[in-house]
């Protein structure tokens, strides 16, 4: 096997059978199925859509379920892959083939990776700047009335819970404060909004 555009490791074996296992879909229902993934990856939509709408394909079509959801699977890892490494169209092609894909099917899937390719690569940002999303932010002030050390006494500090959301579920982050780290800290968040104001 060549060298291909997408890894520069050895595919595996599993990948390389569920990407020939499209060539046995007529070219009705590929295409069918070339809508469903695209429609995934260009609009950022849920795992359970998609393998509801799958579920809905195989039934449709008669086909097993479990063996199509490999297969996409696997074809969304390859997608996925391939717009990691800035793919063209070309590419795809070539990589497609050399995993087996027959001819006319990787050209239909060049065709729409070429149409796509915008859509694809502005997803894929989306998802990125969703990961770490703050969902909700709760604060409270306090003074330190006694420590060991009497500088410290009488001393402010902020105490935040920041819940976040890592993609797969929201996470609760503590932090604790002093008067001028927290200033520091609204700086920092003030530029971050004044420049993300400046590019949207």
């Amino acid at each position: 096997m060549k060298r291909l555009h997408y890894t520069s490791e050895q595919p595996d074996d599993q990948l390389i059978n569920d990407i020939g296992s499209l060539n046995k879909f007529n070219d009705e229902l590929f295409s069918q199925l070339q809508i469903i993934v695209f429609t995934f990856l260009t609009e950022a939509q849920q795992s359970a859509r998609l393998l509801a709408k799958l579920e809905e394909f195989a039934e449709a079509n008669g086909i097993n379920v479990n063996a199509l959801k490999n297969i996409v699977r696997s074809f969304l890892t390859f997608c996925r892959l391939a717009m990691k490494n800035n793919m063209n169209g070309k590419q795809v092609y070539e990589d497609l083939l050399e995993l087996g894909l027959s001819q006319e099917k990787a050209k239909v899937v060049a065709k729409q990776w070429k149409v796509n390719l915008v859509a694809l690569f502005r997803s894929q940002v989306d998802q990125t700047l969703m990961v770490n999303q703050l969902v909700d932010m709760e604060w409270r002030f306090g003074v330190t009335a006694a420590n060991n050390d009497l500088e410290k006494a009488g001393s402010t500090f902020l105490q935040l819970k920041l819940v976040i959301n890592k993609g797969d579920g929201n996470q609760d982050v503590f932090m604790e404060l002093s008067l001028p780290q927290f200033y520091s800290f609204l700086h920092e968040m003030e530029k971050a909004k004044a420049t993300l104001d400046y590019f949207s």
